[in-house]
């Protein structure tokens, strides 16, 4: 009973870090005059201190079973990478488009993108159903809708065709890079013989890496509109806490017993809609929104965790042995 209080408050830390940091990064990117690399810059930073910094005094502190190897940090650092991007393509996006409709998108598209890339991992592509298919086309119907009556069309916010069109790609690549995240750190992790933090650490330098060095030597390079202020730096360390929390919540839903058959659905359930009404508290300007938009929302949250549901299993991947 207590592991399972403890599973779903794990869950809810994910829910509500990871439905929050799209409006956090939003608030960030207005305040820092709509710059593309300082609210990036800033997540790296929040990263860097949550996931290597605090990750490794835990490590030294308390100690856990695994070890350091050198496929396991390449893997794990390549999941910090694509996590590292698919950031950059939240805040790209949202500088085109409301967190209300542009991280529902994401959220809907992430899990199943995850899926397709565990199947084609473990060759287990042949043993999809038709369920797990009528998941993904419930995704791209739904999708469609969030699009087709998100605020915007309806005209309570104005934006361009060629916008849009540049909010669709960003989705599309944070999508691909998130979906990808996870089955990239699970070979990493195995590959350190099951270890937590190791893994997780290596997020963190990637963050460092391509979140904080790259975008400063790039500043220096190509011209950034916006400014660094003192509102924008506080919201981007706000939400990169929020995405390293939450991640770190999966993890700890995982290590007191959680199973991902469960524990990913809440997480891609829940976070578009605690996304979505954080965005219609603080977005004052948005006033009436269509019923379709809340349907189209409803039909990508039931889509994704669908095609969670009754993705192939395949055997569970055993960790790998630590040599004698």
């Amino acid at each position: 009973m207590k592991n399972s209080a403890l599973v779903l408050a794990s869950i809810a830390l994910t829910i509500a870090s990871w439905g929050s940091y799209g409006p956090m990064l939003r608030t960030a990117t207005v305040a820092m005059g709509n710059s593309h690399w300082l609210p990036f810059i800033f997540v790296g930073v929040a990263y860097f201190l949550v996931a290597v910094l605090a990750a490794w005094a835990l490590l030294v502190w308390i100690g856990e079973p695994g070890s350091w190897t050198t496929r396991g940090i390449f893997w794990s650092f390549l999941a910090g990478v694509v996590t590292a991007v698919g950031a950059l393509g939240v805040i790209l996006a949202i500088q085109y488009g409301s967190p209300l409709f542009v991280m529902p998108l994401i959220f809907g598209g992430a899990p199943v993108v995850n899926t397709l890339v565990s199947m084609a991992m473990s060759k287990t592509h042949r043993e999809a159903g038709p369920l797990f298919y009528a998941g993904l086309i419930l995704v791209i119907a739904g999708a469609a809708t969030v699009l087709l009556f998100n605020p915007t069309a309806q005209g309570t916010l104005r934006i361009e065709f060629v916008d849009l069109m540049k909010v669709i790609l960003f989705v599309l690549l944070t999508a691909l890079c998130w979906g990808s995240y996870g089955p990239l750190l699970h070979k990493g992790q195995m590959l350190m013989h099951n270890s937590r933090m190791r893994p997780f650490i290596c997020v963190g330098l990637a963050y460092c890496v391509v979140a904080v060095i790259v975008p400063l030597a790039l500043r220096t390079i190509l011209s950034d509109h916006g400014e660094l202020t003192f509102k924008g730096a506080s919201w981007g360390l706000a939400g990169g806490v929020a995405g390293a929390l939450g991640s770190l919540g999966v993890i700890l839903a995982f290590t007191y017993g959680g199973k991902p058959v469960y524990v990913m659905p809440l997480v891609f359930g829940g976070a578009p809609v605690v996304n979505t009404f954080i965005s219609i508290a603080i977005a004052e300007n948005l006033g009436a929104i269509s019923p379709f938009f809340y349907a189209g929302l409803i039909i990508v949250v039931a889509g994704a965790v669908t095609v969670l549901i009754f993705a192939p299993k395949g055997k569970p991947l055993a960790p790998i042995k630590k040599p004698a």
